[in-house]
């Protein structure tokens, strides 16, 4: 790796890059983001699983042929018993028992779910109780959807308290902003990809709350401890201060991330795609979205939002002021860096120059300096020895 280069740079904290002071291009582009996933939320809405939307399972041994053939039958099967009735969704699962393949279609009646699994097993060549069958009822998704609704509002409260005793109310607001926005996009990205929405995805959805909540904590740290007493000096403003938390953290975020998203990757690539754990796939996806746009709303989001919100206190804007007013007055030459000596104004050099003026010059004394000569003999500058006062020296009678 070589030492310059930027990964060397981030791993030191030291490649200098301008989030902060890009900030309206980071607003900018993720508000045409929130407004993509919420036009998508009014327009597409979400493909509802049978918990949420109700419906009717069947589990079909895997014996009987491919996933696809299995999925082609029963929607010829439900064509003939159940017009309109589709399969929702199709997966091979499995359990103590073997692999099934589990066959999730819109709402039956007792009467067509029963004609239905007994068509099945003739169309399979199987016996009819070889056939699972099971109905939800879209009422226990509502059940689900309303707690996992009070339990975000929960979740929200208590780490609102949290930041504001922590840190401050103002990245508090920041913080919750970020997380808000990265539950809009994420549930974007399922309503226009067309991603399932289950109770899995439910919990995932939860879960990544705590995972945005530690990278932000974890950047807002740094910058607390950057920027306090910042207003004791004049040399750079909050944002800057700020930007250079993030660049000293960055990596450090980005390897929580990278490692985070590792297993859960495991999880949902060769978890569900390669070995077919179906039942793995929702809460695999929703964690993988969210903790990768937990990781950027972190860095271009949460901290610029704190800097905009900080920049509008008066204490920290007639800072800013100072210090842009000392940089100024340092570009025109009207006040010298501290430490630095102010240089003396040099001779021309087309003048000559006077040898007994350059002497005496030489010989002039520092301010404050004893005067220059021969120090008086005697044991006390100059008083006789032997004697204070005017006492005359010699043996007393």
């Amino acid at each position: 790796m070589a030492k310059n280069g930027l990964a060397a740079r981030l791993y030191r904290g030291e490649a200098d890059l301008n989030i902060v002071g890009r900030r309206n291009l980071w607003f900018g582009v993720a508000g045409v983001l929130v407004l993509i996933a919420v036009l998508s939320f009014a327009i597409s809405g979400f493909k509802l699983g049978i918990e949420f939307a109700g419906g009717n399972t069947f589990q079909v041994p895997a014996s009987v042929g491919t996933l696809d053939r299995a999925e082609q039958t029963v929607d010829e099967v439900l064509a003939d018993e159940a017009p309109g009735v589709e399969v929702v969704s199709a997966q091979k699962v499995g359990s103590t028992s073997g692999e099934f393949y589990e066959m999730r279609t819109g709402q039956l009646s007792a009467e067509q779910a029963n004609a239905a699994k007994a068509a099945m097993a003739e169309e399979f060549g199987i016996q009819a109780d070889q056939i699972s069958g099971s109905q939800v009822s879209e009422a226990w998704g509502s059940q689900v959807t309303s707690r996992a609704f009070l339990g975000l509002l929960i979740f929200i409260a208590v780490v609102s308290i949290y930041l504001v005793l922590r840190f401050e109310w103002r990245m508090a607001v920041a913080a919750i902003t970020s997380l808000l926005t990265n539950l809009v996009l994420t549930a974007g990205i399922y309503s226009l990809v067309g991603f399932e929405v289950t109770p899995s995805t439910i919990i995932g959805f939860l879960t990544i709350l705590g995972f945005a909540l530690y990278d932000v904590v974890v950047v807002f740290d740094k910058v607390q401890e950057n920027t306090r007493g910042i207003t004791a000096n004049n040399n750079v403003t909050y944002g800057e201060a700020s930007n250079l938390a993030l660049n000293q953290s960055l990596m450090r975020s980005l390897n929580t991330s990278v490692v985070a998203l590792l297993p859960v990757g495991g999880l949902l690539f060769i978890g569900a795609g390669l070995l077919g754990a179906g039942t793995l796939k929702d809460l695999g996806l929703v964690l993988f979205v969210g903790m990768a746009v937990a990781f950027l709303t972190s860095i271009v989001l949460a901290t610029p939002l704190l800097v905009l919100l900080k920049n509008m206190d008066p204490r920290i804007s007639a800072h800013n002021k100072r210090v842009l007013s000392r940089r100024a007055a340092l570009a025109r030459g009207e006040i010298t860096p501290k430490g630095a000596s102010r240089a003396a104004p040099a001779a021309d050099a087309d003048e000559p120059i006077d040898p007994e003026a350059a002497a005496l010059a030489g010989a002039a004394p520092k301010v404050g300096a004893r005067p220059a000569g021969k120090r008086p003999s005697g044991a006390r500058g100059g008083r006789p020895a032997g004697g204070g006062g005017n006492r005359p020296g010699g043996k007393r009678r």
